[in-house]
């Protein structure tokens, strides 16, 4: 994403003509509300933003270079609209406030926290280094995750080509033969019979429970119980433990630094975590610190979810006055400590995947041969 700052109005405008009069843009229009915007083109956003302001541009102005400059059709047209509704003299919280399903609540308050104290700049720092880290921490677990899919797949895809390709023609032989066969082989064969027979089915059933998984996992409950089960379970719970913790310590640690009212921040941040258990909890913090309650104390009832070193270190961090700085330190540890496990992770799980792999392939292995041996011993 590359920057001109030399474009002047009148070329933006002649660049980003506005179709929404016509029928084609109409549709178009409505087809950009499901084009998906990346946190790579939102963080851009803030770096180039927060660069041009430096720069002394105008923010109408610097706006509007960015809506041209962006490369997804979507964000910019939004990008377009707070533009303009700057122009017309409307506050850039305000201009963004219609947006908030693009940019979010978290990003909406920081900018309206730096435009009330005039630090819009060192807001646009801050949110910088938020999205950042995000960036970053999504990657490294979408990173993480892409080698057992990608070996998980094609386990499956040889599992199935076995079935329907190899199994079919060594079931022929036996049969000529007329051979006892164990119960693994006959377990086999009937699999492969079952799948070359009702493929058609089987692959419908796949896509059906698919469809349905995702759908009860798009629900409040589906999704609730999920996290729940991967939050006991022994090898992720660790992993999705310290994710949120990161983001919950960088997020509220990013909303002090500018000024932000602590009850406010609590509730902020917890629209921004993800999972449904931390984001219960920090709003049941929220209205206990609303309540006079001591932050260590609120955070104190949720053992399960914050460890006691965390608990501690924001007990200090209250006292001394410098809670914004601690969460940032806690913040950079369990980033550290995500980063660690998800450059380890392949190493782990590859022994788990391969003893796997050998157990399917050998059991296979040994009940096609064990009748053949069978047969050849017979002769």
């Amino acid at each position: 994403m590359s920057i001109n700052l030399s474009q002047t109005d009148e070329q933006i405008d002649e660049q980003k003509k506005d179709n929404s009069d016509t029928l084609v843009g109409r549709v178009a229009k409505f087809l950009l509300k499901f084009n998906t915007i990346p946190l790579s083109e939102k963080l851009f956003f803030i770096q180039y933003l927060g660069i041009m302001l430096k720069s002394g541009i105008p923010l109408s102005i610097s706006l509007n270079t960015l809506s041209v400059q962006t490369t997804n059709k979507r964000f910019s047209r939004v990008i377009k609209d707070v533009a303009t509704n700057v122009e017309k003299g409307t506050t850039f919280t305000e201009s963004l406030k219609p947006h908030e399903k693009v940019f979010g609540q978290f990003f909406i308050n920081m900018i309206e926290s730096g435009e009330i104290s005039g630090k819009l700049e060192e807001a646009l720092v801050q949110l910088y280094i938020q999205f950042k880290k995000q960036y970053e921490l999504t990657s490294k677990v979408r990173g993480a995750m892409t080698y057992p899919v990608v070996i998980l797949t094609a386990m499956l895809g040889i599992g199935t080509f076995m079935m329907l390709v190899v199994v079919p023609q060594i079931t022929v032989m036996f049969k000529e033969f007329d051979a006892e066969l164990p119960f693994m082989t006959k377990l086999i064969i009937s699999i492969s019979n079952g799948l070359a027979q009702h493929s058609i089915l089987f692959l419908i059933s796949i896509v059906l429970f698919i469809i349905f998984m995702t759908s009860i996992l798009k629900t409040h409950k589906g999704k609730y119980i999920f996290q729940l089960i991967l939050l006991k379970s022994p090898i992720f719970s660790s992993i999705i433990k310290k994710i949120n913790l990161a983001r919950f310590s960088r997020t509220i640690s990013s909303l002090l630094k500018t000024d932000i009212m602590i009850v406010k921040s609590f509730q902020i941040t917890a629209g921004v975590i993800g999972n449904l258990h931390y984001r219960k909890a920090i709003n049941e913090m929220a209205d206990k610190i609303k309540k006079g309650e001591k932050i260590n104390e609120a955070i104190s009832c949720y053992p399960k979810l914050f460890p006691p070193a965390v608990i501690q270190m924001i007990s200090v961090g209250e006292e001394t006055g410098e809670l914004d700085y601690i969460l940032g330190e806690l913040a950079q540890f369990y980033e550290n400590e995500v980063d660690q496990i998800m450059n380890n992770l392949p190493s782990i799980i590859e022994p788990i995947l391969i003893l796997t792999l050998g157990v399917v392939v050998g059991g296979m292995a040994i009940a096609i041969i064990m009748p053949m041996y069978t047969i050849t011993s017979s002769m």
